[in-house]
């Protein structure tokens, strides 16, 4: 009996022993990072419905004639932020040295570029940039809602953070010193007018700038008899020989009247060549920012009287003659048409930007469609997608020198910051769910453009 005890119990001290050492050792290597697994922080990612089936689809305003029926728009990855506490703090890399080679050594990671598509929304009460009530010298009326009867302004309050690196704060002076001697070109629809006048407002913090100088009409914008306004706007700061401009094309393609004598002619819609404004001008910009989409549709082409036009001649291809494909036809054509002159204007950055997302719930703009929701980030603060959710413009610019400003996934997370009912003049039943107010998402929009030159 005391033997068969005493081998017990050195049995019991040997396991005490074992499970020590291997304690030890499990410990060990914890502190050398084996079993540090980084992938334990990230957030887990949230997949959204396809965008067919939500209440949050883009509506058009043109017949089903006029875009395909199925939302080819890809699905979208939105990752749930969460606030982590306790994690172990990242491991630091061991130095080595160049001159020795080692086939066991591993390179330090490469810089990872910085995603703008990709980010979050988060709440900065720094912003907004400038001031609705202050800016009226560049900023039109009808897109302040400060100056309507609007009470919630929260969606002025929010910036965004790309993921995996820190955008530089907009700054106007630096900017507008990086921008010494160039001249800045917005050139597409309504849309991209309201990213003009963000710039504008940016850059001048929303104050009254007197030495700005009116250059207009070294670009041809002179108010035409019966017209209600010119073409575009274009503004000189002395100080830094800064010019930023706007001209309207909201289709992106050459409007040609087909008797210019006479005042209610139609127009050609040339798809297959850029609007002449580009022609005629490009040597003189350093920056341009393209985009257009809304107008396209039946209801467009038949108000303003423009008919396709393709080799100069009125276009026969059916196939083209889909609005949808012939927006996408004549998007093709004029980056290609600017990748090919971009060896000749080695000075020259172009950006085409991405849709900017409509919000109209339960109906359109002219069937009591609405956007009513004043709660910001409803539908989510984070994005995170391996593709742009406007496919069109992705695929344009690819395999050019063109760069895709891609502000839709983004920009489609805060359906709070349009104009909704509060337009000053606004018709009864109607709201504007396509344009912004300002300050607003646009100015994050100039703000990713200028963090990419």
């Amino acid at each position: 009996m005391r033997l068969g005890n005493i081998n017990g119990l050195r049995f019991k001290q040997l396991k005490l022993v074992i499970l020590a050492f291997f304690i030890l050792f499990l410990l060990w290597k914890w502190e050398k990072g084996t079993y540090y697994d980084s992938g334990v922080l990230q957030p887990d990612p949230l997949v959204l419905t396809h965008p067919a089936n939500s209440k949050f689809v883009d509506q058009h305003t043109s017949s089903e004639e006029d875009f395909p029926s199925e939302d080819i728009l890809p699905q979208s990855v939105v990752k749930v932020e969460k606030q982590l506490t306790g994690a172990p703090p990242p491991l630091s890399m061991v130095g080595y040295s160049v001159d020795v080679a080692d086939e066991n050594e591993v390179p330090p990671p490469e810089k990872k570029e910085c995603n703008y598509r990709n980010g979050k929304w988060v709440s900065d009460n720094r912003r907004p940039l400038y001031s609705g009530f202050g800016c009226k010298q560049w900023l039109s009326e009808s897109w302040s809602c400060r100056l309507t009867q609007r009470k919630d302004f929260a969606y002025e309050k929010f910036r965004w953070q790309p993921e995996a690196c820190e955008m530089p704060e907009f700054e106007a002076s630096e900017f507008l010193r990086r921008m010494q001697d160039k001249t800045i070109a917005y050139v597409g629809d309504s849309l991209g007018r309201q990213m003009f006048q963000s710039m504008m407002c940016m850059v001048t913090g929303g104050k009254q700038r007197p030495d700005v100088e009116d250059v207009g009409a070294e670009y041809g914008f002179v108010l035409a008899p019966g017209a209600k306004r010119p073409d575009g706007w274009a503004y000189r700061f002395p100080s830094t020989n800064t010019t930023i401009l706007y001209h309207w094309s909201s289709t992106l393609c050459d409007l040609e009247p087909l008797n210019p004598s006479d005042r209610a002619t139609s127009y050609a819609m040339h798809l297959d060549r850029p609007p002449a404004f580009l022609k005629n001008n490009l040597h003189r910009f350093h920056v341009l920012i393209l985009n257009t989409g809304h107008h396209w549709n039946r209801g467009k082409l038949k108000a303003n009287r423009w008919e396709m036009y393709l080799g100069g001649a009125p276009n026969n291809n059916r196939n083209i003659a889909v609005i949808w494909k012939a927006k996408n036809f004549t998007v093709h054509s004029v980056i290609k048409w600017l990748d090919a002159q971009l060896p000749d204007h080695p000075q020259l950055k172009v950006f085409y930007r991405s849709i900017s997302p409509r919000h109209f719930f339960n109906g359109d703009w002219n069937t009591g469609g609405r956007c009513d929701n004043t709660n910001p980030l409803a539908k989510g603060s984070g994005i995170h997608l391996n593709h742009s959710e406007d496919t069109d413009a992705e695929g344009a610019v690819r395999g050019t020198r063109i760069k895709l400003l891609d502000v839709t996934a983004l920009s489609r997370l805060r359906d709070e910051g349009h104009i909704s009912r509060y337009s000053i003049k606004a018709t009864p039943g109607v709201q504007d769910c396509l344009h912004w107010c300002l300050p607003g998402v646009p100015d994050t929009w100039n703000e990713i453009l200028a963090a990419q030159l």
